[in-house]
């Protein structure tokens, strides 16, 4: 996936995942440096189409199987696909994520923390 950053980043600030899909992510800290958003999507919700500028880490409370897709409902990564899934308690990287949704298709809840990096 192409690394966006703040300079090249296409899309609008009204698809920050905030401010497009605010029932399933929530504030926890702001400052120049860093976002801290707790991430709760409950078994058989789908989010908003959304976004993410910033680099994050990605603390896992709970996991459960998921379908992304992009802007057009085209898959881009369906978790029942991969090879070892991440285990409870551990943080995963992610670059930015440009316009996508998120189905939570398992049976418990996708609980995440992320710390996205600003600078």
């Amino acid at each position: 996936m192409k690394n966006e950053t703040k300079n090249n980043w296409n899309w609008p600030e009204s698809l920050d995942a905030l401010k497009a899909a605010p029932e399933h992510h929530k504030l926890l800290l702001e400052n120049d440096s860093v976002r801290v958003l707790d991430t709760l999507i409950k078994p058989g919700d789908i989010t908003k189409v959304h976004t993410h500028k910033w680099p994050a880490t990605y603390y896992i409370l709970s996991w459960s199987d998921f379908v992304r897709r992009d802007e057009n409902d085209q898959v881009v990564l369906d978790s029942r696909n991969l090879e070892s899934p991440p285990k409870l308690h551990t943080a995963l990287w992610s670059e930015p994520l440009p316009p996508h949704t998120l189905e939570n298709v398992g049976s418990a809840d996708i609980h995440l923390i992320s710390v996205e990096l600003k600078n």
